[in-house]
């Protein structure tokens, strides 16, 4: 995993797990904006060739970081992220069910978008 640098690309919504110059996994999320402001992370995805490595977990906490920096919660729909949100509340803190449903019906009004 050292070999591995995360990239937020915000403009794409995606936070890139990046080995030389190959992604090899990474979380799509979107920004939420309204009732509040949530980063929402939709999909994790890992190239087969590198799970078991220790990739999306480092995704997950690095989206908690940037979260935690920005002063911004988490609402997480990828259910990766939900479990893995699960076992780390030390840097993961529960979502706000009102940003979850806001998150749910955006989804809802954007189908192609994930």
């Amino acid at each position: 995993m050292s070999d591995i640098e995360i990239r937020d690309d915000r403009a794409a919504g995606r936070l890139e797990a990046v080995a030389g110059d190959e992604v090899v996994g990474h979380v799509e999320y979107f920004v939420l904006e309204s009732p509040s402001r949530a980063l929402v992370p939709v999909h994790t995805i890992v190239q087969p060739e590198h799970e078991g490595k220790g990739i999306a977990g480092s995704l997950a906490r690095e989206l908690y970081a940037i979260a935690e920096r920005e002063d911004t919660p988490v609402a997480p729909l990828c259910p990766y992220v939900v479990r893995w949100a699960e076992r780390h509340p030390d840097v993961a803190p529960a979502a706000d069910p009102e940003l979850l449903r806001a998150a749910k019906e955006w989804l809802v009004a954007h189908p192609g978008r994930f």
